[in-house]
């Protein structure tokens, strides 16, 4: 049984596509999917691009980068993280 694709957020460069990474509320790094094209526009925008990866082929990607994981479908994005409360 195959791994359904996922949409990724990219970031289109001179040369090729990179793949456009995120921080947690806690601000650390990670990966994010959507599940479908209509999901990554609503968190992200309709003009994001993107490309269509495996679970398997972008946690291949990731995996000698300094992040934590790979989040599907997030509700939504910040722009900068959290404040930190002592």
């Amino acid at each position: 049984m195959s791994e359904p694709p996922l949409f990724v957020p990219v970031r289109v460069g001179t040369c090729a596509p990179a793949l456009r990474l995120f921080r947690t509320a806690s601000g650390e790094r990670t990966a994010v999917a959507f599940s479908s094209a209509l999901k990554l526009a609503d968190v992200l925008g309709a003009d994001q691009p993107w490309v269509l990866l495996t679970a398997p082929a972008l946690r291949s990607l990731i995996a000698e980068l300094d992040v934590i994981g790979l989040v599907v479908d997030p509700a939504g994005t910040m722009t900068r993280p959290a404040k930190r409360v002592a």
